[in-house]
Formats: structure tokens, C-alpha cells, sequence
């Protein structure tokens, strides 16, 4: 498809579990370690978010939050949703966002063995004791070099991991938001569980793929317990922060145990598929991740991995790949981006330089006023 053409399939209107959106671009959830050192949003967060959502986009997902006081944190100037102040803080985002009359949706996130949080002096924990491939990560403000042994988590630690995300959701729609995503991806502790290499447990949440999927699962059930008639998604997928280049061992058939699992959620979002998304979201039986979760789950689907090449995000629509499309550095980029597509004007490139020395809303700011 050219990107003169205006009829882009990205631009016709969807519904999603109650939610209308006027297009199926969706802002992905992007780290951007710019809240107050006690995690509650800031004035120039809601006006991030508020320009994404007057750029025109259907829905926007927040960055990771995290879920609990503990041991959730992953990185310094997270935001969570804990706290009375950041219930406050969050519902000054959302309602920035809303006057763009846009859904946001945020994404509760427990960073596990992949937290920072051990260069401030607090314990990391996991779903076993086992230290995580790679370095922590300077764009995040970590200091690089490998992370701690975190401590294998005991039953109790479970419940209060679940009990967490249960009232983050709880809080999230106090804040006015508009669904939660439960982020089960990208290396942090749900998919810690999911993981084989970083999940060695005997009990009910360790050994076959059913069990390290066990957590996942109670999660979603715990919060649609708690919350009712409220959407909520589910991240997932097969690389991680700390180890792009891993997939799910036998795809087709790990594939088969998950995603019908996952039918109460009220979507599912598949990260990290890569920029050439048609061909590195592929199996072994030649179907792609995303088009499996459509047919295993019967829920829609939000596909993530260079979506900013129109002429791939239009196939992986009318191919029936996914129903959505979440753009993460091409959003960054392009803040208003569903409104060049409509209007057929040319999309700027993403600059690297733009999250560095980290991925602050600063820097970003900085680099935008030496352009």
C-alpha cells in the first residue's frame, strides 16, 4: 500500500469490549521513567499522553505501572498505582487524554528478578532463584553490569503478587481509566512463570506449561472477580528485555495450552514480533502468533512490531494476522501519526537519539528542541 493512499484498513473504527475506537492504531506501552522519585504521574506525563490522544490515535496503553510497594518497581521514576497520590496523579493523565476524546487503558506490571530495584536497596524476587540473562538496562537508569540472584518466591509471596494486580485494578478504574492490560511479557515476573529457563518450581506453578501459565490465568480471574464489567488485557510474548532472541520451545503446541486459557480476557496484545512482522511473528506450521491467539482464544488481538511500515500494518489487518496494531517507536516518532495516514503525509523516522542517555520525557524534550 502507498503511503499516499488515504483508505489505510488502520483507519476504520473498532470496538473492544465495550470501548469504541475511532481506528485501530494503538499507542504501545513504552517505558518512559519520567514520574516523581515516589512514582506518582507528573504534569508533563499528561501532556504525553494527551498529545498521542489529539494526534488521533484509537487507544493508548500506558507504560508499565507497577502493582505493589514490595517488590514490584522495576526501574527508578516508575509510576505506580499504589498510592493515594498516584491515583491522584493518574487521573490527571486520563482525563488530559479523554479531552483528546481517547480511551487509555493502563498496563499493571510487576518487574520481578528484572527490577533495578536491588542498586536501591530492595530484595527482587521470582518465581525461582535464578539470575537473569543480560545487564540491566541504562536507558531504564540502570547502571549496566548483571542483575542479582533474586529469592524464590513462597506461596504467600503469590497471594500478595495477586493481591497486588487485583487492587492496582481496582485503583485504575478509581482513576478513571479505561481497562488495565495485565503485562505478562517481556521477561517480567508473569512471564517469568511462563518461562521454562526461569521457572524451576515443583509445585502448582512450576513444571508443565499449564502450570507455569497458572499465574497468568488467576490474575485475570482475580481482577474480572474484583472489577466486574471493565476490559481487561493480557500482554504477551516470546522475546524478552533481557533475551530477544528467545521463542516458545514447540510454538504450534505452546500455543494450543495458552491462548485458550486466556479466553476471559478482553484481548490479547502479542509484543516484540520484530520490524519484518509477517515473517518473524511466523511458526513452524506457517500461521504467525497473533492469527494462533485470534482463532485459540476468540478474542480480538493487538499486534506489536513494526507497524509504522503501512504496507505491512495494512496486511496484517485484511490478512486477519490481528485486529489492532500498537506502534511503539514509530509513536514516539510520530505523535500524531493516525492523522498523517489520513491525510497522506509522510511519517518521520524514530531517532534514536531521542531516549538518550535514557528514556525520559527530558530527553526526549531536549532532543526535540536541537531538531
Amino acid at each position: 500500500m502507498s503511503m499516499t493512499e488515504t483508505t489505510h484498513p488502520a483507519l476504520e473504527p473498532v470496538e473492544l469490549d465495550g470501548l469504541n475506537l475511532r481506528n485501530r492504531f494503538v499507542v504501545a506501552p513504552m517505558t518512559r521513567v519520567s514520574a516523581r522519585p515516589d512514582g506518582t504521574p507528573t504534569e508533563e506525563m499528561a501532556e504525553y499522553y494527551r498529545a498521542y490522544a489529539a494526534g488521533g490515535f484509537g487507544l493508548i496503553i500506558t507504560e508499565g505501572i507497577y502493582t505493589d510497594a514490595a517488590h514490584s518497581q522495576g526501574y527508578f521514576n516508575q509510576p505506580g498505582l499504589v498510592t493515594p497520590q498516584h491515583i491522584a496523579g493518574w487521573r490527571a493523565v486520563v482525563d488530559a487524554v479523554h479531552t483528546g476524546h481517547a480511551p487509555i487503558v493502563a498496563q499493571l506490571m510487576h518487574a520481578g528478578a528484572l527490577s533495578q530495584g536491588n542498586a536501591y536497596g530492595v530484595e527482587t524476587v521470582a518465581p525461582s532463584a535464578v539470575r537473569p540473562r543480560g545487564q540491566m538496562m541504562k536507558e531504564y537508569g540502570g547502571a549496566g553490569g548483571a542483575w542479582e540472584v533474586p529469592r524464590a518466591m513462597e506461596p504467600r509471596d503469590i497471594d500478595n503478587v495477586v493481591g497486588g494486580f487485583v487492587e492496582a485494578a481496582e485503583h485504575a478504574r478509581s482513576a478513571g481509566f479505561d481497562g488495565v492490560e495485565i503485562h505478562a511479557a517481556n521477561g517480567y515476573l508473569l512471564d517469568q512463570f511462563l518461562t521454562d529457563y526461569t521457572n524451576d518450581r515443583t509445585d502448582e506453578y512450576g513444571g508443565s506449561l499449564a502450570n507455569r501459565l497458572r499465574l497468568i490465568v488467576r490474575v485475570v480471574r482475580e481482577i474480572r472477580e474484583a472489577v466486574g464489567r471493565f476490559p481487561i488485557g493480557v500482554r504477551l510474548s516470546q522475546t524478552k528485555v533481557n533475551d530477544f532472541t528467545h521463542r516458545w520451545a514447540d510454538a504450534d503446541a505452546a500455543a494450543q495450552v495458552i491462548f485458550p486459557a486466556l479466553a476471559d480476557a478482553s484481548y490479547l496484545h502479542i509484543a516484540s514480533e520484530g520490524r519484518d512482522f509477517i515473517e518473524t511473528a511466523r511458526f513452524p506450521s506457517g500461521s504467525t502468533i497473533t492469527r494462533l491467539a485470534r482463532e485459540l482464544s476468540g478474542r480480538p488481538v493487538i499486534a506489536n512490531g513494526g507497524m509504522h511500515d503501512l504496507s505491512q500494518a495494512a496486511e496484517v489487518l485484511t490478512d486477519g494476522h490481528a485486529d489492532l496494531l500498537a506502534l511503539g517507536r514509530g509513536a514516539l516518532a510520530n505523535p500524531d501519526l493516525p492523522e498523517r495516514v489520513a491525510t497522506a503525509r509522510k511519517l518521520a523516522s524514530f531517532d534514536h537519539e531521542m531516549l538518550q542517555p535514557e528514556a525520559t520525557l527530558g530527553n526526549a524534550r531536549s532532543w526535540s528542541a536541537n531538531q
